[in-house]
């Protein structure tokens, strides 16, 4: 196996690690997450978007979740080599879906260091780990760029 397919290997299971185990946080309403979205619809409603990160929103913890799991499959699929081809789908979704994530830490209340329940904060934890996710989505890209770029129209001369 050569190095670029053990680095691509081990990339592919950071980022469905990172996804797959924030599922349970997501699905089953745990404080971590109910603060994190009501930090987030509250900053939207000041903007002039309430609900958009309620349970029932266009954003919500159940929406973003399903949208990690969807890349967390596609992406892991993508590890038996019949369905390689998969792997830059699955760092696209993941890398969309993170990129948001990076970008309501920085620019909203919700801010790098998450509160937790018990009153401290994670000093930058989840906020970390987004951003593992986001390098190594953008890395599984760059390994796969042929594979994208096969799929543009070809350009005229």
């Amino acid at each position: 196996m050569s190095l670029i397919r053990r680095f691509s290997f081990v990339l592919v299971l950071y980022v469905a690690f990172v996804f797959v185990q924030s599922l349970f946080f997501k699905f089953t309403n745990s404080p971590e997450t109910v603060y994190i979205f009501g930090t987030l619809n509250g900053w939207a409603g000041g903007l002039g978007f309430p609900g958009l990160f309620a349970p029932s929103g266009i954003f919500s913890q159940y929406v973003i979740g399903t949208a990690e799991l969807i890349a967390s499959l596609v992406i892991l699929a993508s590890l038996l080599p019949a369905l390689r081809w998969l792997r830059p789908f699955g760092a696209l979704i993941g890398l969309a879906v993170i990129s948001g994530a990076i970008l309501f830490h920085l620019f909203t209340p919700l801010g790098v260091s998450v509160l937790n329940t018990d009153g401290t904060y994670d000093h930058g934890e989840l906020f970390g780990l987004a951003c593992g996710v986001w390098v190594s989505c953008a890395l599984l890209l760059l390994v796969d760029r042929d594979r994208l770029l096969a799929l543009l129209p070809a350009r005229k001369a």
